[in-house]
């Protein structure tokens, strides 16, 4: 006989959360693109009055602030990519529920296809594809809802995060001020493309995370917490 099929999982609370740690994310890439801009401000007036008008303590000043608005930027990346994976597996449980037939990869590939590299390009957005088809009211209709939101979110986030290696890199190599002070601006494009890549993020967590509550409240609506009786209290059914 076999065994019972999945049920429902509740991603009200991991969402809440991937949203909060996102707005973080967002509040360092403004912090980033303050620093960069500061940067590539004492750069400009370096170049405008030549190696004898340079401010050392200016220039400290805009360096540490890029090295801590980066570290902050780090920190909530890493958070936030942990809880983003958790709750990306939970919606996937839950779309096994709702439509396991469309489907095409199993849920263990919700989280394996993030460390793939190279694949992790392509898989994790077909299984967000399939997961939206699951998670909207008719499954098998031939328009997918949220498509251009996860589009333009999965483009975009490829996008930041090859731009962002790049400008790091540049900026890490800038060894003249001229170089320090075209670096800082390409810092300063990455930041914008972050936030907007973030932005874009948190509306398809939401999103998603909606269609699915309103799917389970129509149908089949996650199971309640347990309720425990208090200590010395009645056990309810007995």
């Amino acid at each position: 006989m076999p065994g019972p099929g999945p049920v429902l999982r509740s991603p009200l609370g991991l969402a809440h959360a991937v949203t909060a740690l996102l707005a973080v994310v967002i509040v360092a890439d403004v912090l980033s693109l303050g620093a960069a801009a500061y940067m590539r401000s004492v750069m400009a007036d370096v170049l405008s009055t030549g190696p004898t008008g340079i401010d050392m303590d200016a220039v400290d000043r805009a360096d540490t602030a890029i090295a801590g608005s980066s570290g902050l930027y780090l920190l909530g990346l890493i958070g936030t990519a942990t809880l983003f994976i958790i709750w990306f597996h939970r919606v996937r449980h839950n779309a096994e529920v709702f439509a396991p037939d469309v489907q095409r990869r199993t849920p263990g590939w919700a989280i394996g296809g993030w460390f793939i590299p190279f694949a992790n390009l392509w898989i994790p957005r077909g299984i967000a594809q399939d997961v939206l088809r699951a998670s909207q009211p008719d499954p098998y209709a031939g328009e997918l809802r949220h498509q251009r939101l996860l589009n333009s979110w999965w483009s975009l986030w490829i996008v930041s995060n090859i731009f962002d290696r790049l400008a790091a890199r540049q900026y890490d190599a800038a060894e003249d001020p001229q170089a320090v002070h075209d670096a800082a601006g390409w810092l300063m494009l990455g930041s914008v493309l972050d936030i907007v890549a973030a932005v874009l993020a948190l509306l398809f967590v939401r999103r998603l995370t909606a269609d699915q509550n309103a799917k389970a409240m129509a149908g089949n609506p996650f199971p309640p917490e347990p309720q425990y009786p208090a200590a010395g209290g009645p056990v309810p059914g007995a």
